[in-house]
């Protein structure tokens, strides 16, 4: 039954009328084009039509759910990214801001609130801040840095200076470098004196023919020309220690004992000896005399002036013994031999370092026997350095 079927209608109800009803005079037009949409649908309703409902589901049946029918989302540009971070940095700018500017607010009414109560103002006697008037470089800003870092180590530094704890630490520490080059000095000067004085220079430089006979000053002298040494030589002198320390401190000395007391010219061993490092607060000029006398070899060349003559010896070996190696100075020869020692390593007297040389001018052919002589005594030790300063306060080995 139809609403607008006139044999169903009953006699009280007004009939339904179909299509668009007249506007009222006072109903506004909006309203009536809403009232016209309902009744249009109601009418659709009545007559059965509802091929639009089923087209809809229609179409609904036939969307897949799971098809992607949104396009790729574009990457965003430089310049949106640009755009991304300064709304963020104004966003933060504006938030620090505010929140500061609360607490600001706050600080300020609490000061207002103690100058009411004390009758003093706050801000009278502060210092007025200059604006800012340009901003600082990259340098200046790092100049800047580095002098508020010196500044602070510096003032670190003073006051530690002034602790009462760094006064004694600074006078241990001076005592005990003074001490350690008291005891050592003679290793550090000794080492150096071997490395900066001249060592390489031909062992020819003196031009000598070995079979002629030079006469020269009747002063005695060694003379070896490939470590630079020109020094007075002192014979006939005690073989003790304090004649043998006497000696040495105005050159070097012969060391002569019991069949090793032979003199230049005279069959049997000449020993000659002088300071390799010594003490530099001990006296004399040639404490360092044979700081390099290791640098010799088999076939360099040793003259020593004696009694206004020049006898010439070429090296022929080099040995190390202990100090109480005596014996080793003493053995048959039937040649003027020459042995030069010094105590070895530098620095140090724990052995000896000897050095052996034959005599090849005049003509060793020729020499004569050593005389014999009763005036000389056995000694148990060779010469040596001056005790070192611990050796000196507690006593030498």
């Amino acid at each position: 039954m139809k609403p607008n079927d006139a044999s169903s209608t009953p006699a009280n109800i007004p009939p339904i009328t179909v299509g668009p009803a007249e506007p009222t005079p006072t109903q506004p037009a909006q309203q009536q084009a809403a009232v016209d949409i309902v009744r249009a649908q109601i009418d659709n309703l009545y007559a059965g039509n509802t091929q639009p409902a089923a087209e809809s589901q229609q179409s609904l049946d036939d969307v897949n759910p799971y098809d992607r029918t949104h396009t790729a989302n574009p990457q965003p540009t430089p310049d949106q990214w640009k755009q991304y971070h300064s709304a963020w940095q104004t966003y933060y700018q504006k938030y620090y801001e505010g929140y500061y500017t609360h607490h600001l607010n706050q600080v300020k009414q609490v000061l207002s609130q103690q100058t009411a109560a004390t009758g003093e103002h706050y801000f009278a006697n502060q210092p007025k801040e200059e604006p800012a008037t340009e901003t600082l470089s990259k340098d200046e800003a790092l100049f800047d840095l580095r002098q508020k870092l010196l500044s602070k180590v510096q003032a670190s530094a003073k006051k530690a200076r002034k602790s009462r704890h760094f006064v004694p630490i600074t006078s241990a520490l001076i005592v005990m470098l003074i001490f350690g080059f008291l005891q050592y000095n003679r290793v550090i000067i000794a080492n150096v004196m071997a490395y900066v004085s001249p060592g390489s220079i031909d062992p020819q430089n003196i031009v000598i023919d070995p079979s002629t006979d030079i006469n020269v000053s009747p002063d005695p002298r060694l003379i070896i020309p490939k470590i630079n040494v020109d020094v007075p030589v002192s014979y006939d002198v005690g073989n003790d220690y304090a004649s043998q320390m006497k000696a040495m401190a105005v050159g070097v000395a012969q060391f002569a004992i019991p069949g090793a007391d032979s003199h230049p010219g005279q069959i049997g061993n000449t020993v000659i000896a002088g300071h390799s490092s010594n003490d530099l607060l001990d006296s004399g000029d040639y404490k360092f005399i044979f700081a390099q006398l290791d640098k010799l070899n088999v076939g360099d060349s040793i003259y020593a002036n004696y009694h206004g003559k020049r006898y010439t010896y070429t090296v022929t070996g080099k040995t190390v013994v202990e100090p109480t190696d005596v014996n080793k100075l003493v053995y048959p020869t039937t040649k003027p031999i020459m042995t030069l020692l010094t105590c070895t390593p530098l620095g140090t007297a724990l052995r000896r370092l000897l050095v052996t040389a034959e005599q090849v001018s005049p003509d060793p052919s020729k020499s004569t026997a050593a005389p014999a002589t009763t005036s000389v005594t056995q000694s148990n030790s060779m010469p040596g350095n001056s005790p070192t300063l611990l050796e000196r306060l507690f006593g030498q080995k």
